[in-house]
C-alpha cells in the first residue's frame, strides 16, 4: 500500500489568516507541502487562546496548532520590497497560493493575479474574502458571526419563538476552508488538461449559505423561508431527547414497525399505535408530538442502554457527546481518529483531532507538528531559494524575515 499522500508533490503557499486557514490544513493533511507564510512577528492566530498549559505564547496557541498541523512556516514581510521579491520567487515554484486579505490588497502590493499569473502561468490562486472580490459588499468588514447571520445559518439555529443562537465554533470560516480546498483541487484537475492555473474567487458568505443544508433549496424551490426548530431536524427525521443520564438522538428514519414494537413493549407507545402513524407523511407532519412521546419513553433510561439496543435493532440512534467526552468515544477510538503529536520543544505529546476521512491507497498520516514561528526559514529560503545563512541573518535583523 502506498504511503505517500494524495497530494504528494504539490506545493502550496498559505498567506491566510483565521478566515482561510482550514483550506491549507486540508491540503497539508493530504500530503501537500503547505508553507505558512507569516509576518516576522508571527500570524495573528498565534495570539489566540487557549494556550498549552495555560501559558500564553505564540508557539503554544491551540487554535494555531489545529489549523496549521502538517504545515511548514517561513516569515516574510512582503510589504517590504525585498520580502515581496522573495515571495515572488517562492511563487515561481508553487502550485497554489491561498490568501484571505481584503479584496485588492495583493494588487496594492504589486502581487495581484495578473502579476502572479505572468510569473507562474500554472499557479492556482484562491482568494477567500467575506463577500468575494467583486460586488457591492466586497469592501464590507465581517467576522464569522456576521457571516453566519448573512448566510442564514444563524437565523435557523435555535428554538421557535426564541432569539437565534450563534453556531458553535467558526462554521462560516470552516465552510470557506472546505469549499476552498475543493475548488483548488478542481482547478488542479483543470490544470492537468490545460496547463494553466486559475483565480478562484471565494465568498465566505456564499460558502456558508451552501452549508445550511435545506435553507436555500427550500426557498428557491418553494419560496419557503426556513424557521428555527430547536433540535428537530427540518425533515422531521430526528430530534434530541433527554435520558436519565444525558441526551439521545431519537430517529424515525429506520424501520418504523421495529421502533414502535420496542416502545410498545415498554408500555410507552401512547397513541403511536393508532393506524395513521404507519403513514410516513403523517409521521413527518406530526413529528413534534411523536418525539414528545419518545422523550417520555426515554426519560428513565440511560443513553447507553438506548443506543446499544437501537444498534442491535438496526435503528439509527446515537448519543450526542460533549467535546470533553469525544476522546473516550469508542467509535472514534476504533477508527483511530485522535492522534498523539509530539512537541519536542515542550517535551511532551498532545492529543489532536485527526482525519475526517479514510483513504485506502493514500491514508492520512501525521507529517509534522505545527511549526514554530519561521521554523523553516533556513530550509525554504536558504535551501530552496539558495540564500546564504549570513544574508538570512541580515534580512532577519532588518525585519524582512
Amino acid at each position: 500500500m502506498a504511503r505517500n499522500g494524495a497530494l504528494d508533490g504539490l506545493r502550496v503557499l498559505d498567506l491566510t489568516d483565521l478566515r482561510g486557514a482550514l483550506a491549507g490544513r486540508v491540503l497539508a493533511d493530504m500530503g501537500a507541502d503547505v508553507i505558512k507564510v507569516e509576518p516576522p512577528g508571527g500570524d495573528p492566530t498565534r495570539r489566540l487562546g487557549p494556550f498549552a498549559d495555560d501559558r500564553p505564547h505564540p508557539d503554544r496557541s491551540l487554535p494555531f496548532w489545529f489549523y496549521n498541523l502538517n504545515k511548514r512556516s517561513v516569515t516574510l514581510d512582503y510589504q517590504h520590497a525585498r520580502g515581496a521579491d522573495l515571495l515572488m520567487r517562492l511563487v515561481e515554484s508553487a502550485d497554489v497560493l491561498i490568501e484571505s486579505f481584503e479584496p485588492g490588497h495583493l494588487e496594492q502590493l504589486g502581487l495581484g493575479w495578473s502579476v502572479l499569473a505572468q510569473r507562474n502561468p500554472a499557479l492556482t490562486l484562491c482568494s477567500i474574502a467575506p463577500f468575494g472580490q467583486t460586488g457591492p459588499w466586497r469592501d464590507f468588514a465581517a467576522d464569522d458571526t456576521v457571516l453566519t447571520a448573512l448566510s442564514g445559518m444563524l437565523y435557523v439555529n435555535g428554538y421557535p419563538n426564541e432569539p437565534p443562537v450563534r453556531p458553535l465554533g467558526l462554521q462560516a470560516y470552516h465552510c470557506a476552508g472546505l469549499y476552498g480546498a475543493i475548488a483548488i483541487m478542481c482547478a488542479l484537475f483543470a490544470r492537468d488538461r490545460s496547463g494553466r492555473g486559475q483565480w478562484i474567487d471565494l465568498s465566505i458568505q456564499e460558502a456558508a449559505a451552501c452549508g445550511v443544508e435545506h435553507v436555500a433549496p427550500s426557498y428557491f424551490a418553494t419560496g419557503e423561508i426556513a424557521r428555527r426548530r430547536g433540535t428537530l431536524h427540518w425533515a422531521g427525521g430526528f430530534r434530541l431527547g433527554r435520558c436519565r443520564d444525558g441526551w439521545i438522538m431519537h430517529s424515525i428514519s429506520g424501520d418504523w414497525t421495529t421502533l414502535l414494537e420496542w416502545v410498545k413493549g415498554d408500555g410507552a407507545a401512547q397513541d403511536l399505535t393508532d393506524p395513521q402513524w404507519s403513514d410516513p407523511a403523517y409521521r413527518r407532519a406530526n413529528a413534534a408530538h411523536l418525539f414528545d412521546v419518545l422523550d417520555q419513553w426515554a426519560a428513565d433510561k440511560s443513553c447507553r442502554e438506548i443506543a446499544e439496543r437501537a444498534q442491535t435493532l438496526r435503528l439509527p440512534y446515537a448519543i450526542p457527546r460533549s467535546v470533553n467526552d469525544l476522546p473516550d468515544d469508542e467509535q472514534l477510538i476504533a477508527r483511530g481518529y485522535f492522534v498523539q503529536v509530539e512537541h519536542p520543544e515542550l517535551g511532551r505529546k498532545f492529543l489532536y483531532p485527526g482525519s475526517p476521512y479514510l483513504f485506502s491507497r493514500t491514508p492520512w498520516r501525521l507529517y509534522r507538528r505545527p511549526p514554530l514561528i519561521g521554523e523553516h526559514n533556513l530550509e525554504v529560503l536558504g535551501g530552496d531559494l539558495g540564500i546564504p545563512a549570513d544574508e538570512l541573518a541580515v534580512l532577519h535583523a532588518e525585519g524582512v524575515c
